[in-house]
């Protein structure tokens, strides 16, 4: 299993590409204007179950295996103070067995099929998911329905399997510099949002968590309604509705809490912090609070446009390589930086960060550094964009599409993701379409709104001595043994 600081969609990080030439023919074909019926055209097909669940299939017949997804729309953000960590923690949980499947046997199940399965939550959502040959989707399905709505197991196992999540925060977290600093720089960053919390949880509230709590969770959140099964691959509409009213109908649908808004208020002014931990290099990162893509619906409203503008800054900035952020901070005999970087959040249920980041070289400081970072950024602002340039990163997010296609996982993970965050199923190719229409004068405008010192949150790593005698820690993906 794991867990995302923030996950980022799968398909909208600028890929590195050098052979742009061979993606520039591609613009005029692959950026369409999105219309009703659209999703059909591309082969999707949505259903809504008797009991409120979706179902999105996906068919791609290139290969006999299908990626099935079970997303549950409840992420980080929907706990409460005191809890921090435990969809997280419910999610570890729901490898831990029902009334006819042991404690353990889930992932061996899947893995007699010649499967693979695994699970992840984020602020936003909690995605589980399993790849298998095709004529054993009917298996899996089995499987994850029964999961979903008879969860049952001892006090003793989740006593068990907390200490497996303590370890899990302790590998990616308090072991990880400059993962523990951007978990601070959230917390600084937003105050009321609940992304003001760790996603993997405070440790304290995991020292304190009860297996009820965890029961009180699933409760609470994994009603039918509040779910989707997603399947891409080699299967048809027809053959997975059938199944689908077979498994997952019959779960009965309970309503859910009702969700406050929490809004994020204005910020008004720099907040700064220094992070002391053992590293050997600094680390500086800056995030500015920027707007989230909330609705593709035509036309787009400024926010949007905004969102989308300030994608393609960051990519400008730090898509490629040679890019802005790498010619003028890292190369060279007198570079400023070993590493530096540019993203934006853009989509998720809350308000979204701009961060730039970067690694000091030797002899560097870390003022030096953060001037340079917003130099970047003021340049922009002040000269623009050239055509040229903005069409680059546009080639190379329809490229990003064009790779998607080749992994059925990745399609499954792109369509329950626009589920999970309220967009429509054809929402890259609207995406595709919006890219398109976005300007030089647009990015030029972001780069001069969004990046003040009043929006800003920086976050300063100060390395400490590394103890030779403390044991390196192996940080890999945990699996549901």
């Amino acid at each position: 299993m794991t867990h995302s600081m923030k996950m980022q969609m799968p398909t909208l990080p600028f890929l590195k590409i050098h052979h742009v030439a061979l993606f520039l023919a591609l613009i005029s074909t692959c950026l369409v204007t999105p219309s009703a019926s659209l999703a059909q055209a591309e082969g999707l097909s949505e259903y809504k179950l008797a009991n409120g669940m979706t179902l999105i299939v996906k068919p791609d017949h290139r290969a006999p295996t299908v990626a099935h997804m079970l997303w549950v729309g409840v992420g980080a953000m929907d706990e409460v103070d005191g809890t921090s960590g435990i969809a997280h923690a419910l999610e570890h949980m729901m490898f831990k067995g029902t009334p006819t499947v042991p404690a353990g046997q889930f992932s061996r199940a899947v893995a007699r099929l010649g499967g693979r399965e695994n699970a992840f939550t984020t602020e936003d959502f909690t995605a589980f998911f399993q790849q298998i040959p095709a004529d054993k989707l009917a298996d899996v399905m089995a499987l994850e329905s029964d999961r979903f709505a008879h969860m049952q197991w001892p006090d003793a196992e989740f006593n068990k399997e907390i200490e497996v999540i303590k370890e899990e925060r302790r590998m990616r977290t308090d072991d990880n510099p400059r993962a523990a600093l951007h978990e601070v720089l959230n917390a600084q960053a937003f105050l009321a949002s609940p992304y003001h919390r760790s996603v993997i949880g405070w440790m304290g509230d995991l020292d304190s968590m009860t297996a009820d709590d965890a029961r009180q969770f699933w409760q609470k959140w994994y009603a039918a309604h509040n779910a989707a099964v997603v399947i891409a691959g080699d299967v048809t509409p027809e053959q997975a509705l059938a199944l689908a009213k077979k498994y997952y109908e019959p779960i009965a649908d309970h309503p859910l809490a009702v969700r406050k808004p929490r809004l994020e208020p204005e910020q008004k002014g720099m907040r700064r912090f220094e992070f002391k931990a053992p590293a050997e290099q600094a680390y500086v990162a800056l995030a500015f609070k920027v707007p989230q893509l909330e609705s593709l619906n035509a036309p787009l409203s400024k926010n949007a446009q905004d969102a989308l503008a300030l994608t393609v800054l960051s990519a400008v900035l730090d898509g490629y390589a040679g890019a802005r952020l790498d010619k003028a901070l890292t190369q060279g005999p007198q570079r400023l930086a070993d590493s530096a970087g540019a993203s934006n959040g853009m989509m998720g249920r809350g308000p979204q960060l701009f961060t730039l980041d970067a690694v000091p070289a030797a002899g560097q400081s870390v003022e030096a550094v953060i001037a340079a970072l917003r130099e970047q950024v003021k340049t922009v602002a002040e000269k623009g964009v050239s055509p040229s340039e903005l069409n680059r990163v546009k080639t190379q997010w329809v490229a990003s599409e064009v790779y998607k296609l080749d992994s059925v996982f990745n399609q499954a993970q792109e369509l329950g993701t626009y589920w999970a965050l309220g967009f429509p199923l054809d929402a890259s190719p609207r995406l595709i379409a919006a890219l398109k229409a976005i300007t030089p004068e647009q990015v030029q405008s972001v780069a001069q709104r969004y990046f003040g010192d009043d929006g800003l949150t920086i976050g300063v790593l100060k390395p400490q001595p590394l103890d030779p005698n403390r044991p390196k820690r192996a940080v890999g993906e945990h699996r549901h043994d």
